[in-house]
């Protein structure tokens, strides 16, 4: 596995290469995302804007632009739009959904633009020359084998799923995988749609139902919300811990505090359209072609190395 850092780090490296000469027309990289509906999502709006802005600053031949859209058929007109009133050398895009983005983005393909996809991937892999995701099964696994060892092999469990996706099915199977044969049962396992409100009511629900619970595990951070706030106002002691994933800041910042109940987290950083976009840059002007597929790690944020992962900045 590739670290964000050294990819990051790599791709930076050949911008710096690429210097100020650059006489050429600007080569246009287009950025399209979602919009905001949720904390990942902000997050993802944020360091897309970030970067935008740090390459549109020390590149002047190179202009990024970014479109977020809060619906599938908006990011389709988006698409439309941007490449009917310009040339694009480069197009990096989040889907809002794999299914109704794959033929737009295949057309935007066929005028020769770079295409780099973040995340969701297109239902017709053909056509992304840039593959950047994280590492689902690692977030559920990781946070298994910390859960057995904090719990020393044993105890009972909860789990919130969020919507019916790949992404959860991934989690859930890193994370049923690495507990099987060991003492840690899951006593019930629900969707709860990646929402706090959902999970406060859900986890209410767990706590009326179960007498004991040893641990929970709410595989994204929005529903880790939640749960914490539905325990706090159960007054539950039994509960050891409650853990989440996807690197949100107040979780981080937990951790960093030393929190009892949440010590760790799992990283699936939002600031991935960040490296995506310094990666496409890099393959149109720093002499460093990328094809292919890059996943991140998802390794554990403890105490020791949580501030790398702390964006107080970003709204995730």
């Amino acid at each position: 596995m590739l670290s964000r850092k050294w990819i990051a780090a790599a791709a930076l490296g050949s911008l710096l290469l690429a210097g100020q000469a650059m006489a050429q027309d600007k080569k246009v990289v287009a950025v399209s995302i979602p919009a905001a509906d949720h904390g990942w999502t902000a997050g993802v709006v944020y360091h897309a804007q970030q970067a935008a802005k740090e390459i549109n600053a020390a590149f002047p031949g190179v202009e990024v632009v970014v479109k977020t859209s809060p619906s599938a058929a908006e990011q389709v007109s988006a698409l439309e739009d941007l490449s009917a009133s310009r040339k694009l050398d480069a197009l990096v895009i989040l889907p809002y959904s794999s299914e109704e983005l794959t033929q737009p983005v295949k057309a935007i393909k066929g005028a020769g633009t770079f295409i780099t996809v973040v995340d969701r991937g297109l239902t017709d892999s053909s056509i992304q020359d840039l593959y950047l995701a994280g590492d689902n099964i690692a977030v559920g696994s990781n946070t298994a084998k910390f859960m057995i060892d904090k719990l020393g092999g044993k105890g009972d469990l909860v789990v919130l799923r969020g919507i019916p996706t790949v992404i959860d099915d991934e989690r859930i199977k890193g994370f049923e995988d690495t507990i099987k044969g060991t003492g840690l049962k899951v006593l019930d396992i629900q969707y709860a749609h990646w929402n706090s409100d959902e999970a406060f009511k859900l986890m209410q629900d767990y706590l009326a139902k179960y007498p004991h619970i040893d641990a929970v595990w709410a595989n994204d951070d929005d529903m880790l919300l939640g749960v914490l706030e539905a325990v706090k106002q159960s007054g539950r002691t039994d509960i050891k811990l409650a853990l989440g994933g996807n690197g949100m800041k107040d979780i981080v910042k937990k951790v960093i505090d030393g929190d009892a109940m949440t010590p760790v987290e799992t990283p699936y950083p939002p600031s991935m359209i960040k490296t995506a976009i310094y990666m496409t840059v890099a393959n149109l002007i720093g002499q460093a072609p990328v094809r292919g597929t890059v996943k991140l790690d998802a390794p554990l944020i403890t105490q020791a190395n949580a501030k790398e992962y702390y964006f107080p900045d970003s709204p995730f």
